[in-house]
C-alpha cells in the first residue's frame, strides 16, 4: 500500500507498506527500492564496524551518516554512548518529513530526540565536498553500491576526486565505511589508490537472499 508519495528535488520518492500494519515500511526512489524495514542488521553494522575501527581510546568520536532512510543507521547510532556528535545528511525532503511527523517516527523518534543529533537537509556529494566539518567516520549508505547508484551523479562519490574529498573530510585515524548489497573488488582497489589503509569488506547475512557488506577503508593516523 502506497502511504505517500512525492516529487522530490531528485525525482520521486515513495513509502509503502507491505501486509498489514505494522507491516514492512519501504522507500523507492525513481522506481529503485533503496531499502525497508524487514531486517536492517547491515545498517546496523554499519555503524558498528566504522566505530570498532577507530582507535582504542578515542573519546566522543563525532560521525557523519550518509542517507537516513528508514533510520536503522542512525538509531543504532544514537543507542551508542561512546559516539559524540551525529550528523545525518539526508536530501529528499519526504524522507526527512516520514521521520519527524510520519509512519517511520516510530522507529526513530528516540533517536531524533537526542541532543547529539542533528539532521542536515542537503546533498550527500555536495555536502562531502564542500562542508569544512571533519568527522572521526563517516557511515555512507545512499545507494545499492557504489556500482549501482540511485542516480548518477551519485557516482562521483566513488571517483578518485570523491574519495578524495571523502579523506579531507576525516581526522587523523578516520574510517569511512559505504554500504552496498554486493562486494567489489573494484572499489576496495579504489579505496587503496585513494590512500586509505586497512581496507576491508565485511559480509553481513540477512534474512534476505545473498548477504550485505561493508566496505571500510582507515586514514593512517
Amino acid at each position: 500500500m502506497t502511504l505517500d508519495r512525492r516529487e522530490g528535488p531528485y525525482g520521486e520518492v515513495v513509502l509503502r507498506r507491505r501486509g498489514a500494519s505494522p507491516g514492512v515500511l519501504e522507500i523507492i526512489e525513481n522506481g529503485c527500492f533503496l531499502m525497508d524495514t524487514s531486517d536492517g542488521r547491515s545498517e546496523r553494522r554499519l555503524v558498528d564496524a566504522a566505530l570498532a575501527a577507530l582507535p582504542a581510546g578515542l573519546a566522543a568520536p563525532e560521525v557523519l551518516i550518509g542517507g537516513l532512510g528508514v533510520g536503522f543507521s542512525l538509531v543504532r547510532a544514537a543507542e551508542e554512548a561512546r559516539w559524540g556528535r551525529i550528523t545525518v545528511v539526508e536530501r529528499e525532503p519526504a524522507v526527512v518529513e516520514w521521520h519527524r511527523a510520519g509512519p517511520l517516527a516510530e522507529i526513530s523518534a528516540a533517536a531524533l530526540a537526542d541532543p547529539r543529533v542533528r539532521i542536515v537537509q542537503a546533498d550527500l556529494v555536495r555536502h562531502i565536498r564542500t562542508t569544512g566539518e571533519r568527522y572521526a567516520a563517516l557511515c555512507l549508505d545512499i545507494d545499492n553500491g557504489p556500482g549501482w547508484t540511485v542516480t548518477d551523479d551519485n557516482g562521483s562519490l566513488y571517483s578518485p576526486s570523491g574519495l578524495r574529498a571523502c579523506r579531507e573530510r576525516l581526522l587523523p585515524g578516520g574510517v569511512l565505511a559505504v554500504w552496498s548489497a554486493q562486494p567489489s573488488a573494484e572499489f576496495e582497489k579504489a579505496l587503496r589508490n585513494a590512500g586509505f589503509d586497512g581496507v576491508t569488506t565485511e559480509e553481513i547475512s540477512v534474512a534476505r537472499g545473498v548477504p550485505d557488506v561493508v566496505h571500510l577503508g582507515v586514514l593512517a593516523a
